[in-house]
């Protein structure tokens, strides 16, 4: 049978974890730039500095959960598949260490 010469086709390797750190930095700005949009229209409608900065970080939680779900669930996705693969790794070399290695024959 032929291998597959499609990019992105599975090789039969193991498989590398999505990378988090996109999405962690998109998921963190995100946060600030509600935060601070509305810290910044609470103050314009005329509510003082430190009520303002107060109102605007309690507003953003909910905001936030709502405008960004996306990039938290990508977020989520990868760093579970990040810790599969970990307790992957983890397993594969307890059995090395244990001199129980997968696919070799006891002679």
């Amino acid at each position: 049978m032929a291998e597959s010469t499609t990019p992105g086709a599975p090789t039969g390797g193991p498989a590398t974890p999505p990378r988090i750190v996109p999405w962690l930095l998109a998921y963190t700005l995100g946060r600030l730039v509600i935060a601070a949009a509305l810290i910044a229209l609470i103050w314009l409608v005329g509510l003082p500095g430190f009520p303002a900065l107060l109102f605007g970080l309690l507003l953003s939680m909910p905001v936030s959960l709502v405008l960004l779900r996306p990039v938290r669930d990508r977020l989520t996705e990868g760093l579970a598949a990040r810790s599969l693969a970990r307790r992957a790794r983890k397993e594969e070399l307890r059995a090395r260490l244990s001199g129980d290695i997968p696919g070799e024959r006891a002679a």
